[in-house]
């Protein structure tokens, strides 16, 4: 069985390595993203190399003449590994650590990795085994080296280490039993949806492009105390938060977990009852980082996300945060969304605007009542004052006369 190691003690130097196969792949960006998740990990870049074909090999991920230039940065620069942008095949694992005799991670392991380091929760952390045993479980021939690593190291962390040398009887047998104690912890999931559905409260599901800001946001509304830091998947385990609006109107926001480019569909497929949290929320608070270059493919990548987890037909309100760095004035836009909000959710400007926006959103998805209730039913009127927007109320000598915009669901309950 193998132990658990603190990787701080001694730095791990790596290359990146990216395969461009047309002109309007974005592998240098891509490349930059890597060396942030590197950087997230604990490692540190020490260079980047790209190569140009017409598609990626089969056997070695990149050609012959390129793994030769690989070895040599490895060795000018001192590496202690290498990081490929894809996710490698075991046979393209095993051949490229015997050509280049070092570690050779890729881009889904990595992120593995960071989410084993970030899972605070029970099933944030029973997520991240399932996916890492599921990735591994296919790989065992071809991680050899990385198995080996007496030190432990980038790749090597989280829960699902401990059984990576283990056969793969062993692995299928933990995979049932996370798969049964997930399955519990979504019924709980679910139970909690169905109590928020019934309370009428609407919710707000917060997604973005990891490191957008979503923390922030939720952060600046309610006071939640999530982690904010200027990495990625700073935060995995979603939060949520009560918020009353100015109308009176109580509303739930909740945080998710950041998309990336290339997310390991093992971890979509774990964090699944995670993610879909944006599928049944009333509306979606698209956070935006406005200064970043790539904003626009980063906005795609969301979307393609959300369609994946089946969200459609949700009310779309996207943020373009950190204005306070913007320093010329700028034309981003977002015509997916049904509405647009220029804000920074560090300093609070433009929230107000958010906010007002949320509210005509709410008050677009209710209905008009104008009734007389008796007396006799003056809890009632509590409860839409909760639930809805009361815009009058008259006590008369035959009832309460109310006028509010209140939800489909609360008027049946009333």
């Amino acid at each position: 069985m193998s132990k658990l190691y603190n990787i701080d003690v001694q730095e791990e130097r790596f290359v990146l390595v990216g395969v461009s196969a047309s002109d309007s792949d974005d592998t240098k960006e891509s490349l930059e993203e890597l060396r942030e998740l590197v950087d997230t990990a604990g490692g540190f870049t020490v260079g980047m190399i790209i190569q140009n074909r017409e598609k990626i090999h089969p056997s070695t991920y990149i050609g012959k003449g390129k793994i030769e230039e690989v070895r040599q940065m490895i060795f000018e620069s001192d590496a202690t590994g290498v990081v490929c942008d894809d996710e490698l095949s075991p046979a393209q694992l095993k051949n490229l650590e015997d050509a280049l005799q070092t570690i050779v991670l890729d881009r889904t392991v990595l992120i593995l990795d960071i989410f084993a380091k970030r899972a605070t929760t029970k099933e944030g952390k029973l997520q991240v085994e399932m996916a890492q045993l599921k990735y591994r479980s296919t790989r065992l021939v071809g991680m050899g080296n990385i198995l080996s690593r007496l030190g432990g190291g980038i790749g090597t962390r989280g829960p699902g280490e401990k059984k990576l040398e283990t056969d793969r009887r062993h692995i299928r047998e933990r995979l049932s039993q996370l798969k049964r104690e997930l399955a519990s912890l979504e019924k709980s999931r679910e139970t909690a949806r169905s109590l928020r559905s019934r309370s009428n409260i609407p919710v707000l599901a917060i997604v973005g492009y990891t490191n957008a800001g979503k923390s922030t946001l939720i952060n600046y509304l309610t006071d939640a105390g999530v982690l904010e830091e200027d990495k990625l998947f700073a935060t995995l385990d979603p939060t949520t938060r009560s918020y009353t609006m100015e109308s009176g109107q109580q509303v739930l926001f909740t945080d998710t977990v950041g998309f990336i480019r290339k997310l390991p569909h093992h971890l979509v497929e774990a964090f699944r009852s995670t993610l879909e949290e944006a599928k049944y929320a009333d509306i979606i608070i698209h956070v935006v980082d406005s200064v970043n270059p790539d904003a626009y493919k980063q906005m795609h990548i969301v979307y393609e996300t959300l369609a994946n987890l089946g969200v459609k037909d949700k009310s779309i309100i996207t943020v373009f945060n950190k204005q306070d760095l913007v320093e010329t004035e700028q034309v981003i836009k977002d015509f997916k969304a049904d509405h647009t909000v220029k804000l920074s959710a560090k300093t609070g400007e433009g929230v107000d605007k958010l906010l007002d926006t949320i509210e005509r959103v709410l008050t677009e998805q209710k209905i008009l009542i104008e009734e007389l209730f008796p007396y006799s039913e003056a809890g009632k009127i509590q409860t839409i004052r909760k639930y809805g927007q009361l815009l009058v109320e008259e006590f008369r000598q035959e009832g309460i006369y109310v006028k509010a915009y209140i939800s489909k669901e609360l008027l049946r309950g009333l």
